[in-house]
């Protein structure tokens, strides 16, 4: 089968990506990886929750965690799903400076976001808590630095679109591509809305 339709008077006009599902099979697919994601990261979580206290040896969470520094990163990360959205809406309706505007601020969002992460990684090293000090340290940075690289892909997937949108390649009609970049980049949002309130306030004041 051809990836277009013809007729006589009228240029190949691209078709969808059909599946038996009433969903284009592009989306079906990053829903897909969503779910097996959500899987991976409830391990990680489990993991994190059972050894969150196992710190006899070297520093604890009370001798290393910023919480400050992280609700910063926390909020700049909310924020730039918001962003995501409005750039979403700006190629849905075709408004090329909106696009670039808001998604422009998405990917500076999870610049900050790293950014934050490797900081703190690097404060803690100078701590005296490195990956394999104590349980508590290799669930934590495993956890956390799991997400950190999930934020990094999609920083990258989205500085990616950026550029297609900065040369005009994201016209309504591929608004999709931005769509599941979007709905990624909601899934790394909203699991970082879990980490954040384990990791750091349960260890910090849960008992």
């Amino acid at each position: 089968m051809t990836a277009a339709v013809l007729d006589h008077d009228s240029a190949p006009v691209p078709t969808a990506h059909h599946t038996s599902l009433p969903i284009d099979s592009r989306k079906l697919a990053i829903w897909a990886f969503i779910g097996s994601e959500c899987l991976f990261f409830a391990s990680l979580i489990t993991t994190f929750v059972i050894y969150r206290n196992s710190h006899a040896t070297g520093p604890g969470p009370k001798d290393v965690f910023e919480v400050p520094l992280v609700t910063s990163g926390t909020a700049v990360l909310l924020f730039s799903s918001f962003f995501v959205v409005m750039a979403l809406n700006g190629a849905q309706s075709g408004n090329r400076k909106k696009l670039l505007l808001w998604l422009s601020l998405t990917v500076l969002c999870g610049c900050f976001f790293v950014g934050m992460q490797v900081y703190e990684f690097t404060g803690f090293m100078h701590r005296g808590m490195g990956y394999s000090t104590n349980l508590f340290a290799t669930s934590f940075f495993t956890l956390t630095g799991f997400h950190g690289t999930h934020v990094a892909i999609g920083t990258l997937w989205l500085a990616t679109l950026l550029k297609d949108a900065y040369k005009g390649r994201i016209p309504p009609q591929k608004a999709l591509n931005l769509e599941i970049a979007a709905l990624y980049w909601h899934f790394v949002d909203v699991v970082w809305i879990i980490i954040f309130p384990v990791v750091y306030l349960m260890s910090l004041f849960g008992q």
